[in-house]
């Protein structure tokens, strides 16, 4: 009797998943749609896909299921690990029942002599992005030490691309050829952390922007985190990801559950802007994605620092309504004691030696000059030179002993406060709760500055609960605040997976706001988050972060990639500089309806010094690129820049948009810039592109094109 199979499939993608009769479900296939599939043709492509007929086998797993174990005689890292009175303990899942729609599967099994019940979710979202989640629920109490989410890709796939970094250099691309083997690159931060792996993706052949084959797995959880590959002799590769989990952190009592966070699964025939394209689609298509036109904003940060003069800042602010800024933010020190990093976080109360009114004049004051209003938060941590830390010592998430650390240890001079007590949980919400209903506030700036280190919760692993309290807090300051939008910032873009992002609406990139590091950190944050959600600020002319020095246009082209705003002391600025920032506002208003909504596209570049970026309209009536230099160029006749994504039918007028500056560059000057403009086809432009001048270092142009009607 054949193996019963279901199939799923949407936007060119297709799951097969077969339901043996005494095992786990099988994927057979995750990929390219195979077009309609009869129930003969179901039976045929699994007799098709078979490596050997019973009883020829060895003693292996010729195809692993979705939760593979050793006595499978899978020989690889096991899918599941749990363990029960200090001994591993080994389900033999037996199939109950399967549901199937046309973008879903759903199984459930149980081990009835185990006391427990497994239910597998396959789910394909808008834009053909797989989503995989286990639950697992106990009937008798036993321990998680880890539950995975894996699919088989073919063993053609075999490069590798992910991701490493550390402070102000997050979303290090590293490439390699797949290890032979099973292999696990984790976190164990408390946070993603900086050098987070972001995404593990295969590749036939290096991966390109462009072309060939992507298959790639992004978890979407806020903490600690397994990428996994098996590329075994005998088996099919597997791509996975799932928690980490330390021993003793989940521990279910009977009735409890524990779901795995959700492993999102793309697969492209078109390389990585392929699999941005489906994330970014599906994120989209959320019903809370954000819909109103990303504002233009000043953060006060690199401004005035610790330095809080309410006079100052007013004066900021209104300098910032003078260029056109829409949303202002108040970032660390309205406080008390909050002169500098060491003291303070805790006590959310505003400092009224700083701030003698309060704050509520200055949020008058902001939106009275057409403004939102925002405030800096950090409330997953505590100093201990802080009424809150003095008050409740036991609401720190350490070991006790540990508390004080040696100076070196504290990291920032601050530790962590245990949301998941829940009297810390609710003294934080409820502190917060009335500053954004007595200030107004459209916006909070939610930092997290410091990993977890040997995190305790009740004397037991505590990242878990810390992770999903604090994304509980976060969706319940917006459930009572409607409208209420929050910025997920990590030391920078140590914390901005799809799972923060569930309960946020913007991430920021990075602390470094060096335009030139900013090229490479927000084209690899755009791997997966469209340009509307990856905050994207110019800084002063010399970055803090780096201690280089940039030309404002440059700066802007590169805030213009993202949501863009300041994170600068514009009170600095001469008049003539007002201006530039006034024209660049301009510009986002007008273009930012298509660089929210439309396809981003990367040009494959030979010279390691260029970088050409876009984004297309969804009717592809329009684009806009940023043609950036980070280094000088090899060649003083660079290479054309192809313009992809644009209708190949379609005569398109393409000019450099000059509101970000005077364009200055090298010794030649191409014949279409001198003219200004040029219209050619996109097809034309796609495969023979634009010659460019010799751009200097940190040098970019705005290219726009647009649609010329017939």
């Amino acid at each position: 009797m054949p193996t019963p199979s279901s199939l799923i499939r949407r936007d060119g993608v297709a799951v097969l998943v077969r339901h043996p009769q005494d095992a786990p479900p099988v994927v057979q296939h995750w990929g390219a749609d195979p077009g309609p599939l009869t129930a003969d043709d179901l039976a045929a492509l699994t007799d098709a896909d078979e490596r050997q007929t019973r009883p020829g086998t060895l003693d292996a797993t010729w195809r692993p299921g979705l939760l593979p174990v050793e006595p499978d005689g899978w020989p690889g890292r096991p899918g599941l690990l749990l363990v029960r009175a200090g001994v591993p303990l080994i389900p033999r899942w037996q199939p109950v029942d399967v549901s199937v729609t046309d973008h879903e599967i759903i199984a459930r099994l149980h081990d009835p002599a185990a006391g427990l019940r497994l239910t597998n979710r396959l789910h394909l979202e808008p834009g053909g992005l797989l989503g995989v989640e286990h639950t697992l629920t106990a009937q008798v109490e036993v321990e998680v030490q880890w539950l995975e989410a894996t699919v088989p890709v073919p063993t053609r796939a075999d490069d590798v691309t992910t991701f490493s970094g550390r402070w102000t250099r997050e979303k290090s691309p590293q490439r390699s050829p797949l290890g032979r083997g099973s292999l696990a690159r984790q976190t164990r931060r408390g946070r993603p952390g900086h050098d987070q792996p972001w995404l593990l993706a295969l590749s036939d052949g290096p991966a390109r922007s462009r072309s060939g084959e992507v298959w790639a797995v992004h978890l979407a959880w806020s903490a600690d985190v397994t990428y996994r590959t098996d590329r075994l002799p005998d088996n099919p590769t597997l791509l996975g990801a799932g928690e980490l989990l330390r021993p003793g952190e989940i521990r279910l009592g009977a009735g409890e559950e524990y779901t795995s966070p959700t492993a999102w699964f793309a697969w492209s025939p078109v390389g990585l802007d392929g699999i941005t394209e489906r994330f970014h689609t599906y994120l989209r298509s959320r019903p809370h994605h954000p819909q109103s036109p990303r504002p233009l904003v000043l953060n006060t940060w690199e401004a005035v620092y610790f330095d809080h003069d309410p006079a100052t800042v007013a004066r900021l602010a209104e300098r910032a309504a003078e260029i056109g800024v829409e949303r202002f933010v108040l970032d660390d020190g309205w406080f008390p004691a909050r002169r500098d990093d060491t003291r303070g976080l805790g006590d959310w109360e505003v400092d009224r030696s700083v701030w003698p009114d309060g704050l509520e004049p200055l949020a008058d004051r902001v939106r009275e000059l057409g403004m939102q209003f925002g405030l800096w938060f950090e409330p997953e941590m505590v100093s201990l030179d802080s009424d809150l830390a003095r008050a409740h010592p036991q609401w720190l998430l350490h070991d006790a002993s540990q508390v004080p650390s040696p100076e070196d240890l504290s990291w920032r001079t601050q530790y962590v406060l245990d949301l998941a007590h829940p009297q810390a949980y609710s003294h934080v919400l409820e502190r917060m709760s009335a500053l954004v209903a007595d200030l107004g506030l459209a916006f909070i700036k939610w930092d997290h500055n410091r990993d977890l280190v040997d995190a305790r919760h009740e004397g037991r692993p505590g990242v878990h609960a810390q992770t999903t309290a604090a994304l509980r807090l976060m969706a319940e300051l917006k459930s009572r605040h409607p409208g209420l939008e929050i910025e997920s910032c990590s030391s920078g873009g140590a914390r901005c997976d799809l799972g923060v992002i569930e309960v946020t609406d913007r991430v920021w990139a990075s602390d470094s706001n060096d335009a030139v590091e900013r090229q490479d950190i927000q084209r690899w944050t755009e791997l997966l988050l469209p340009p509307e959600l990856i905050g994207a600020h110019v800084g002063p002319p010399t970055a803090h972060s780096s201690g280089r020095t940039v030309d404002l246009s440059y700066r802007l082209a590169t805030s213009l990639m993202g949501s863009a705003g300041f994170e600068w002391n514009v009170l600095e600025c001469d008049p003539e500089q007002v201006e530039q920032l006034q024209r660049f506002a301009g510009l986002y208003r007008e273009l930012r309806g298509l660089l929210h909504t439309g396809t981003v596209v990367h040009a494959d570049v030979r010279d390691p010094a260029l970088r050409v970026r876009g984004v297309v309209a969804g009717d592809r009536s329009a684009g806009v690129w940023t043609v950036a230099t980070v280094a000088s160029l090899e060649d003083a006749r660079p290479e054309p820049v192809r313009l992809h994504g644009l209708d190949p039918q379609r005569h398109y007028r393409v000019r450099v948009r000059d509101e970000i500056g005077p364009s200055r560059w090298g010794w030649i000057t191409p014949g279409w810039l001198s003219h200004g403009e040029v219209v050619l086809t996109g097809r034309v432009l796609d495969v023979v592109g634009l010659q460019i001048p010799t751009l200097w270092p940190a040098q970019a142009l705005v290219l726009h094109a647009t649609a010329v009607q017939s």
